[in-house]
């Protein structure tokens, strides 16, 4: 029984990094599918009169499976003279940084998925790359190199293409100051993506030095407690009454083993092996994947709108990534430090949970 063992753990530590990298952004870039196909099981399966697998109850017991997984992975970090070393500065931007895009953004987005198609969320959820280069530039005088600068801009073109060419469709339509009309699910997006964009900045900027599992599993922690208690405010004291239904739960084992086991886990052994300009070129796929997945598990057909808009920001994301490619070759940056590997965490935007 040892031996087997022993050769299982020496067939996956001999898997190369870029495998389990590439295989957590198929994971992470199917998961707003997967999230949207349950909650339509959910609301075929009623339970006195309520969704069982409501986007909050994903969201939320999504984030407990996460929790426990990242302690599993991060608890050797939780002690007292890793956590004695971190000023108050540091909290309150640990603490920003968890609301941000452990409550703030997740919420946006799940709201997101509940009021327009996933290609869209996944499309507009694009402005978040452009926004945390113009905020590195301006706020952290980060230098880069034209064609990162024009491949941003690009892409910020397609996402404003889709919802200029969308403001006709069906959809519940929010007025934009008279000119233009864009739908409210397209309006959660952008605001989801803007929230995970300052939320990067704040962690280039603030915690650099704080280990990534300090930072991972507070960032998680804090911001289930806080989408609790937002979503109880919001929505009501019945809203979680069926977070302990067996039904959710009994779709939630494979939510967690899937894309919260297996994605965070082949994400995290991916980082520790594989250089930041591989991890760029390959979360930079994580929208075709999305699509891929959208129209495989929901049969959803990529409008006109997201087919010309999705061109022109995939033209975006190729000039980016031979910016990033000039720029790496230059430095030979490679993902082993903290602050490294929690940019790259970072960069692969919104993962399910």
């Amino acid at each position: 029984m040892q031996r087997i063992v022993a050769k299982t753990l020496s067939f996956f530590k001999g898997i190369p990094g870029y495998i389990y990298l590439w295989l957590a952004i198929i994971i992470f870039g199917a998961s707003n599918a997967i999230t949207r196909r349950l909650t339509e099981i959910g609301s075929q399966n009623f339970v006195d009169g309520r969704n069982p697998i409501s986007f909050c109850n994903v969201l939320f017991v999504g984030n407990i499976c996460a929790l426990l997984i990242l302690i599993l992975i991060y608890h050797q970090q939780w002690n007292i003279r890793s956590l004695r070393q971190l000023s108050w500065k540091d909290w309150l931007s640990l603490i920003a940084v968890a609301i941000l895009s452990g409550a703030l953004a997740p919420g946006l987005i799940f709201e997101a998925l509940s009021q327009t198609m996933v290609t869209n969320v996944v499309l507009i959820g694009r402005i978040e790359p452009p926004l945390v280069l113009a905020l590195s530039v301006w706020f952290l005088k980060e230098r880069v190199n034209f064609l990162q600068i024009a491949g941003a801009i690009v892409s910020l073109a397609g996402v404003i293409l889709i919802m200029l060419l969308q403001r006709s469709s069906g959809e519940n339509m929010m007025n934009m100051g008279g000119f233009i009309s864009v739908g409210t699910g397209e309006i959660f997006a952008a605001a989801g993506a803007v929230a995970l964009a300052v939320s990067t900045i704040i962690s280039k900027f603030r915690i650099e030095e704080i280990p990534l599992g300090i930072y991972t599993v507070f960032r998680t922690a804090l911001g289930s407690v806080i989408f609790f208690f937002a979503a109880l405010y919001f929505y009501g004291s019945n809203h979680f009454m069926d977070v302990f239904s067996p039904f959710l739960w009994q779709w939630m084992l494979v939510y967690g083993a899937v894309i919260v086991a297996v994605g965070q886990s082949s994400w995290f052994t991916g980082l520790k092996s594989t250089t930041a300009s591989k991890v760029s070129l390959a979360s930079s796929f994580t929208p075709v994947v999305a699509i891929v997945a959208a129209y495989l598990i929901l049969g959803e057909v990529p409008t006109l709108a997201q087919c010309i808009g999705g061109s022109v920001i995939l033209g975006g994301i190729l000039l980016s990534q031979i910016g990033v490619r000039r720029k790496s070759h230059r430095q030979e940056e490679m993902a082993h430090t903290s602050s490294n590997s929690k940019e790259m965490d970072m960069r692969v935007g919104f993962k399910g949970i």
